[in-house]
């Protein structure tokens, strides 16, 4: 699992049709101290996340198959949470 923040948001005029009525978002992945860490990435958005809000993220293609109930989903990256709050020692 990945904490993130989701910082865009994919306008397509056209997607798989297994895709069709789903959001797709960029997430900037975080570090234990919060801050921005790697690469950003696409995720289908399963939780009804905001943008600026941080998410926890799935990236599994099975667990996604299994979350959308549709073995022929394109999905590997899917956001499962928005984050309120985290406590760390």
């Amino acid at each position: 699992m990945i904490i993130g923040k989701v910082t865009g948001v994919v306008v397509a005029t056209r997607k798989n049709r297994h895709l069709e009525g789903n959001r797709l978002l960029i997430v900037q992945p975080l570090n234990k101290e919060l801050k921005p860490e790697g690469s950003s990435l696409m995720a289908v958005d399963h939780a009804y996340a905001g943008f600026g809000e941080m998410v926890l993220v799935i990236d599994e293609g099975n667990s996604a198959r299994q979350v959308f109930d549709n073995p022929e989903i394109p999905v590997r990256t899917f956001i499962v949470g928005v984050i309120d709050r985290i406590d760390l020692e």
